[in-house]
């Protein structure tokens, strides 16, 4: 579990197909903390450690990509020297500042716009048919592993939804989104309750 609340950004140095995806990232971590077998968020999509290295502020770790990982998260982002945002496994005791996140990510989504406005930027990204009737507005969502607060949502004609997102400048500068633009694809991740309140309404209708 995950609370969205991304701790580094990390950069991929080395992608290689084993059968599977080796992707190695380089990250400001201590090495001695990220243990072998441990789940690290990247850029929202939960993967497991299995090799690490370096030093105290200039660390590795290796994941495994499966096939069914690849299909599911946004084009180019296990890329040699593509940025990750990073964030470790939640633990008993620690701050839940975000919103709950499991790290399995629901679909891809499309920016649509950004915008700078008084320092913040807006970002509207179109969200597919499928995730539609689970965003709204003030609810959570997760986009590239950030957890954020919904500000609007426009329904479109073929079933997709479009929704706005007010990004802080801290958020913009510390993480990823800083370098959306339109076109840019992003994994989304719907809030964990509003997946079971739909399930709980699909049965009851």
């Amino acid at each position: 579990m995950f609370t969205g609340i991304v701790t580094a950004i990390g950069t991929i140095d080395s992608s290689e197909a084993r059968g599977d995806l080796r992707v190695r990232v380089a990250c400001p971590f201590d090495p001695e903390t990220i243990a072998i077998g441990a789940s690290i968020a990247c850029s929202g999509a939960c993967m497991t450690v299995v090799e690490r290295g370096g030093a105290p502020g200039d660390a590795w770790f290796a994941v495994d990509i499966s096939e069914e990982s690849l299909s599911k998260t946004a084009p180019g982002m296990w890329d040699a020297g593509a940025a990750l945002n990073l964030e470790s496994a939640l633990k008993l005791g620690d701050e839940l500042g975000g919103h709950i996140v499991t790290g399995h990510v629901d679909a891809v989504g499309e920016v649509e716009s950004t915008a700078e406005i008084g320092g913040s930027h807006t970002v509207v990204i179109r969200a597919p048919q499928a995730l539609a009737a689970y965003i709204a507005p003030k609810g959570s969502i997760t986009v590239d592993g950030v957890s954020l607060t919904v500000n609007a949502v426009t329904d479109n004609p073929d079933g997709s939804c479009s929704f706005a997102l007010n990004i802080i400048p801290h958020t913009w500068e510390v993480t990823t989104l800083g370098s959306l633009k339109q076109g840019s694809h992003v994994n989304l991740e719907i809030d964990v309750l509003a997946r079971y309140l739909q399930r709980m309404e699909s049965l009851r209708g």
